[in-house]
């Protein structure tokens, strides 16, 4: 049985997800946003640093994962993006976490089964995979669905699905 917590990262909203997996079974833990209460860039880095650190101490996953950095119109926000994962990385490295890091067309086909899937696809697919009551907010979602695809990916039993 292992923890893993997954972090879609954003300079704004940090997603978060925890999952259990047990052999082929994984189970919702916990999920939700790190909201940003400032514009000043060291301080958005500072609190995803300090909250990434607080899920680990709280819920103690055995394994993290995160969304690799995609450089989509604007340069400047794919380098804040950086940041903000540097931040959570360094809270993952403190804490000796393993970490595997994912492409988003990866943790998309993981999920969805097309690399081209939506924000809405990803999020219906997270509440069918781990049988939730509710939809998470796309942040969070998306930070399940990095978890899930690690389990897929680290699972010594094969795909979780």
């Amino acid at each position: 049985m292992s923890i893993i917590l997954g972090i879609d990262p954003g300079s704004r909203i940090t997603g978060y997800g925890l999952i259990q997996v047990e052999k082929t079974q994984a189970t919702y833990v916990a999920s939700g946003c790190i909201r940003m209460p400032t514009d000043d860039l060291p301080a958005r880095l500072l609190t995803i640093y300090q909250n990434v650190g607080e899920l680990i101490r709280q819920y103690a996953p055995s394994q993290a994962a995160i969304e690799q950095v995609f450089v989509g119109k604007s340069v400047s926000s794919a380098l804040k993006l950086g940041h903000a994962r540097g931040a959570a990385i360094l809270a993952i490295a403190e804490a000796d976490l393993p970490l595997g890091e994912y492409a988003p067309r990866t943790i998309k086909q993981a999920v969805a089964g097309t690399g081209a899937a939506d924000k809405e696809q990803v999020q219906a697919m997270v509440v069918r995979l781990l049988g939730l009551n509710r939809t998470p907010s796309a942040d969070a979602a998306d930070a399940l669905a990095v978890a899930l695809c690690h389990s897929y990916s680290d699972n010594p039993y094969g795909a979780l699905r």
